[in-house]
């Protein structure tokens, strides 16, 4: 059984200790347990501002949430319009800040009454549950992963 990088996703030998593609540490082995993370949104003068993750999803429809990926973990992203840039140009709506991620990486867009994630020819591709998609329907629970950032896709 492969041991998946917690920071770029490659699948490493059972029992290795470090990610032979990123150098990563992949963690102690241990049995998989539920996790819980505090969720907050950042303010427009930078502070964290925690927040009920099921209230943001209930009010919104649906949000992101980073679970892994540049010390960011438990930052939510609403869902709010038809439209949501995800990228390194530091005006999209989700900014991930890290040479692993294209400036316009990705676009999260509403249509045919769903979310549809759509990889806008990134260098190092879009995933949605550990398979490269071009555009993909997304449902509630999905992982994503644009660059070394995992998110999870909650939809009510």
């Amino acid at each position: 059984m492969a041991r998946h990088c917690p920071e770029c996703g490659f699948g490493n030998a059972e029992g290795a200790h470090y990610c032979s593609k990123c150098g990563a540490f992949l963690g102690a082995e241990e049995a998989p347990r539920e996790s819980t993370t505090a969720t907050y949104r950042v303010g427009e003068t930078g502070e964290l501002i925690p927040v009920e993750l099921e209230d943001v999803v209930a009010r919104e429809g649906a949000a992101l949430v980073i679970r892994s990926g540049g010390g960011r973990v438990g930052e939510s992203f609403p869902l709010q319009g038809e439209r949501l840039t995800i990228g390194r140009r530091p005006d999209s709506d989700v900014f991930l800040d890290d040479v692993t991620v294209s400036r316009d990486h990705a676009l999260l867009v509403t249509r045919q009454g769903g979310y549809f994630l759509d990889d806008l020819g990134s260098l190092n591709g879009t995933y949605v549950n550990r398979s490269r998609i071009e555009s993909q329907r997304l449902e509630d629970g999905d992982e994503l992963q644009v660059g070394k950032y995992k998110l999870t896709f909650l939809q009510r």
